[in-house]
């Protein structure tokens, strides 16, 4: 609200319901910007910002209790609960918002809202300013600008408080417990179905969901960088790149391993898992505070370029290799993201046209990888070797701490607990 200023009002929709098919919902998740602010978890919300008000500047509207409508679909908290739970100034039923909000607005010339992000609500809010501009014909002070909310809420989210950080903790745990899981049943014969199951199975026991949809790739289907189908079998002598992450409290972690289906690594798995195990450590070490968003990337380029030299999937100096883009062919994507309410979260990476320095308090993911195609140029035994290896950083004052470090990655180590199956 320091940010907003005096004479500004924000408002804040939550996620509508969303329906599959037919007259069956998805199951409802809260939109991330409206559950930073409020934890609320139910649909037809609204939240308001209205600095200064002097009968509270933290407003909700709500659904009312209804109790027919709770025995089908589950208890409300209607404007007492938001108040008494959820720490409202004070909250009115949802059905009352045309009224009340057209009156909260009135006398302020800023609306901070988003456009664009919930299309049924739009209309409602350029529907209120609209009549607002009408009454100003009359002395009343009218809204005369609408700014994006979700800016001002990025540069927040950013910097992760303790609660987050602990539910970050909690999904990172969690995920590392289906990663095992998922390790330990792999074997030549099943299926990537299966062992999406198996991850499935461990976040729902521990109250969590996949916070996306997970990577389940085998042989050939690892080097498809966004695989979606999971319908495979895992075939003897190839690696299986799993990649999934659960989301607890609506927080997401999102971590990656890559493992042998037989158990063993074959010589040239190896050592193109040991280049980009390499890659990871590097480009780990430079998630420090001081350092750019892209430093950590160029270690991993540079790391990558010279193991590739090294095991002959390239020729010539890395240095040249680097600055012509050579590693592309086999490295085509970033090393890393913002992590927290939404896998892929929000912030810019730069500012003012230069990458965005690290600090204390970002989350971030770190994730080289190598994938190999077929193609003539390339020793067959290299063929359709896809690796990548991604954990989770907590970016603290000392540098980077690993939530996810937990989870084997030792090629050793993962040989021996995909053995344990």
């Amino acid at each position: 609200m320091r940010s907003l200023g005096r004479d500004a009002i924000a408002i804040l929709p939550a996620a509508p319901v969303r329906i599959r098919n037919g007259d069956i919902e998805y199951a409802y998740r809260q939109d991330s910007y409206f559950h930073y602010l409020t934890g609320f978890a139910e649909p037809e919300a609204v939240a308001v910002l209205a600095p200064g008000r002097a009968q509270g500047e933290y407003l909700l509207f709500v659904r009312d209790r209804d109790h027919e409508r709770e025995d089908w679909d589950g208890p409300r908290a209607g404007p007492e609960g938001a108040v008494d739970d959820y720490g409202a100034d004070d909250a009115f039923p949802i059905a009352d918002i045309d009224e009340i909000l057209f009156g909260l607005m009135e006398g302020r010339p800023k609306i901070y809202y988003t456009m664009g992000i919930n299309e049924e609500f739009d209309p409602r809010v350029l529907g209120w300013v609209n009549a607002l501009r009408v009454e100003a014909r009359h002395g009343t002070c009218a809204p005369q600008e609408i700014a994006a909310l979700s800016h001002l809420i990025d540069d927040l989210r950013l910097f992760k408080s303790r609660g987050e950080l602990a539910a970050l903790r909690r999904a990172a745990e969690i995920t590392v417990g289906g990663h095992r899981r998922a390790m330990r049943c792999t074997r030549p014969g099943v299926t990537e179905y299966e062992i999406a199951a198996e991850l499935g199975h461990e976040f729902q026991r521990h109250n969590a969901v996949h916070a996306y949809h997970p990577v389940i790739g085998g042989g050939a289907n690892a080097c498809i960088l966004h695989y979606r189908n999971n319908d495979q079998v895992l075939r003897d002598g190839g690696l299986l790149l799993v990649d999934a992450g659960c989301e607890f409290d609506c927080y997401a972690a999102d971590v990656t391993r890559t493992f042998p289906i037989g158990g063993r690594f074959t010589p040239a798995q190896r050592a193109v898992y040991e280049v980009v195990l390499r890659a990871q450590a590097a480009a780990i070490d430079k998630a420090r505070p001081g350092n750019d968003w892209n430093d950590p990337h160029e270690a991993a380029v540079r790391t990558i370029t010279h193991g590739l030299v090294e095991i002959g999937l390239l020729k010539g100096r890395p240095a040249r290799l680097i600055k012509e883009g050579a590693y592309r062919e086999f490295f085509g994507h970033r090393t890393g993201h913002w992590l927290g309410l939404d896998v892929h979260d929000v912030g810019d990476y730069k500012v003012g046209g230069e990458w965005r320095l690290l600090e204390p308090g970002m989350v971030i993911t770190v994730e080289p990888g190598i994938y190999v195609r077929p193609s003539p140029k390339v020793p067959k035994e290299f063929w359709n070797i896809g690796v990548r290896i991604e954990d989770d950083l907590w970016i603290g004052a000392a540098g980077p701490e690993v939530l996810t470090s937990a989870l084997e990655k030792d090629p050793d180590a993962v040989e021996r607990l995909v053995q344990s199956s």
